[in-house]
C-alpha cells in the first residue's frame, strides 16, 4: 500500500513524462511547481495532518467504503463532525490525485457522517469578539504601562489588528515595504491572503484618527523606536526589551491578545483569539449601522453571505423584532387598553 509523501496530496505521482507528440512532453505533476502552488501550505498541512490520523487508527491507501465507516464510526465520539468532514475531504483529494475512484462520495460513507453530524454535532466554537469598551479597556490599561518598546508594539499591533481587521498570518507577514503613507494615512498592501491565494494583492486602508486612538501614528510610532526601515514590521522583543529582527510567532498574536485580557480582567480571556479582530471591527461597525459595502470592504471579505453574518451577529440585540413589541406591550398594561 502506498504511503503518504511530502507531494501526494497534491502531485498525483504518475509517470516521468506524458508524451504530447515527437517533440513535446509535460513532467510528471509532481515536479512541476504550479501544481505544488495550487494547493495553500495551511491546506497541504492540514489534509497531511488528517492522513496521518487515519493510517495511526490504521487505515491504509488506497482504501473503501467499508473501512472509511469503520474509520468514521470509530473517531464519531473522539473528533468533532466538522473534523471528520475534513478528513474525508483529505482522504478523497489523496484518491483523486492518484487517478483512483473516490470512496469517499459512495453513498453509505455520506450517510454515516450526517448521521454523526444529527448525533454528536456542536455549535462552531468563536472567537470571542473585541467589542469597543474592550479595545478602550485594554488601551488604557497599556497606556498606563511604561513606556517601552514592547508596550509601543503592543499598541500599534491592536490597533492595526482591529481597525485593520487584519488575520493573524497578515499581521506577522506584514513588511515595512507593504506600508505606502499617504497625507490621509496609510494604505498597507497584502501580497499573500487566505481571501486572495492568486495574489491579485489587496490592500487595506487606515486613515489618521481625530483622536489620541489613531493605528497610523501608533505605528509610526514603533517603526520609530524598533527603526524598522525594511523587513518585518511586529518583530519580537523579549524581556529585556531587546527587539530582534524576526517577525512574530503567528500564535504570538493570540498570546498578546490574551496576556493584555489577563490584565483587564475580561472573563472571556480563554475565548480570545487574533480572530477577535476581525470579528470584532465587523461586529462593532455593524452596531454603529456602517454599511455593508464599507465592512465588506475594510476586512477584505469576498464572501456576502460572510459580511452578512457578522452584521446579524453584532445587530441581534440592537435590531430585533421583540424590542417594538414589547414597548407596545407595556403601553397597553399603562394605558389600560388591555382590558
Amino acid at each position: 500500500m502506498e504511503k503518504l509523501n511530502s507531494t501526494v496530496l497534491c502531485h498525483p505521482p504518475l509517470s516521468n513524462t506524458r508524451q504530447i507528440n515527437q517533440d513535446e512532453t509535460i513532467p510528471a505533476t509532481h515536479s512541476n511547481p504550479y501544481i505544488h502552488a495550487a494547493t495553500s501550505d495551511n491546506t497541504r498541512r492540514t489534509y497531511r495532518a488528517a492522513i496521518r490520523r487515519f493510517e495511526q487508527w490504521g487505515g491504509r491507501l488506497p482504501t473503501n467504503k467499508e473501512v472509511l465507516v469503520q474509520y468514521l464510526t470509530a473517531q464519531a465520539e473522539q473528533l468533532n463532525p466538522r473534523t471528520l468532514s475534513v478528513h474525508l475531504t483529505a482522504l478523497s483529494q489523496w484518491h483523486l490525485y492518484q487517478g483512483l475512484s473516490d470512496p469517499t462520495q459512495v453513498p453509505v460513507v455520506r450517510k454515516t457522517l450526517e448521521g454523526i453530524r444529527r448525533t454528536h454535532g456542536q455549535p462552531k466554537r468563536k472567537a470571542k469578539a473585541l467589542r469597543l469598551e474592550h479595545l478602550a479597556t485594554m488601551l488604557s490599561w497599556l497606556y498606563e504601562q511604561p513606556d517601552t518598546p514592547k508596550r509601543a508594539r503592543d499598541i500599534a499591533l491592536i490597533l492595526v489588528g482591529f481597525f485593520g481587521a487584519f488575520r493573524r498570518s497578515e499581521l506577522v507577514a506584514m513588511t515595512r515595504e507593504n506600508l505606502t503613507w499617504e497625507p490621509e494615512g496609510l494604505l498597507i498592501t497584502l501580497p499573500v491572503s487566505k481571501t486572495d491565494q492568486q495574489r491579485d494583492g489587496l490592500v487595506r486602508a487606515l486613515p489618521y484618527g481625530t483622536s489620541s486612538v489613531c493605528p497610523v501614528n501608533a505605528l509610526k510610532h514603533w517603526l520609530d523606536i524598533s527603526a524598522t526601515t525594511a523587513g518585518p514590521v511586529f518583530r519580537r522583543v523579549n524581556r529585556w526589551q531587546q527587539i530582534h529582527n524576526q517577525a512574530l510567532y503567528p500564535g504570538s498574536v493570540t498570546d498578546v491578545l490574551k496576556s493584555i485580557g489577563q490584565a483587564c480582567g475580561f472573563d472571556f480571556v480563554p475565548e480570545l483569539s487574533s480572530h477577535s479582530f476581525r470579528r470584532g471591527l465587523s461586529t462593532s461597525a455593524s452596531r454603529e449601522n456602517i454599511s455593508f459595502e464599507l465592512i465588506k470592504k475594510q476586512g477584505g471579505w469576498r464572501s456576502d453571505v460572510t459580511v452578512w453574518g457578522y452584521i446579524e451577529e453584532g445587530r441581534q440585540l440592537t435590531h430585533n423584532a421583540t424590542t417594538d413589541l414589547m414597548d407596545k406591550v407595556a403601553k397597553m398594561i399603562t394605558t389600560g387598553s388591555c382590558k
